[in-house]
């Protein structure tokens, strides 16, 4: 669940942009996002790697979200896990322990960067970002987060004309986390439905609390 919570709010910094040229600074690209990309939807590929960057976990799957709040996040590979969120409570659902656990959004992602983008906040209060240039034919932007209670040290995304490729999660711990997006499409309509979720008849429902 906290990874994926990472995974989340670290994806929807990565579309801090839209497919307009860059900006002339990483916080404009950034302040961008707020004020244009309203909903993106795409394919995702995750490693986890651990601090002597040796493979942990790898997987791939779909991702949508609409802004405010909204998202869903599903795991095809290496087997299905599903994260919804409607903006205003989170469904985590493992279909092989047929169990779905429930829990506020707003606690749960209080103090991520999702929920600093759902409000439309400015990013400069909570993160300093860094242009670092080119890499590999793409444009590297760095995220700091100002908080010394952030799960993450640093999230560097990796940009082609003006959209997010690549996003890099690195821990305290020294260990990342890498996902590579394709086939974004932005400013899409998404059916609500998207952001909704039953649980499945028999399937055991666990009220987390926003910590777990």
């Amino acid at each position: 669940m906290e990874n994926m919570k990472r995974l989340i709010s670290g994806l929807v910094l990565g579309l801090a942009v839209t497919t307009q040229a860059l900006a002339a600074s990483a916080e404009a690209e950034l302040r961008q996002f707020v004020e244009n990309v309203r909903s993106f939807s795409g394919r995702f590929t995750q490693v986890q790697l651990d601090e002597h960057g040796e493979l942990v976990t790898s997987g791939a799957g779909l991702v949508a979200i609409a802004r405010p709040g909204k998202f869903r996040w599903s795991y095809d590979q290496p087997y299905e896990q599903l994260m919804v969120c409607d903006g205003q409570t989170i469904w985590a659902y493992d279909p092989d322990l047929k169990q779905v656990t429930v829990r506020p959004a707003g606690e749960t992602l209080a103090g991520t960067p999702a929920e600093l983008l759902a409000q439309n906040a400015r990013l400069s209060e909570n993160f300093t970002t860094r242009d670092l240039g080119e890499k590999d034919g793409l444009r590297v932007v760095q995220l700091e987060p100002k908080s010394e209670q952030s799960d993450f040290k640093s999230i560097e995304l990796s940009l082609r004309d003006g959209v997010p490729q690549r996003l890099k999660f690195s821990d305290p711990l020294g260990g990342s986390t890498v996902v590579e997006l394709r086939d974004l499409k932005v400013n899409v309509a998404i059916p609500d439905a998207q952001f909704k979720f039953t649980p499945p008849k028999g399937v055991e429902v666990v009220k987390g609390d926003a910590g777990s």
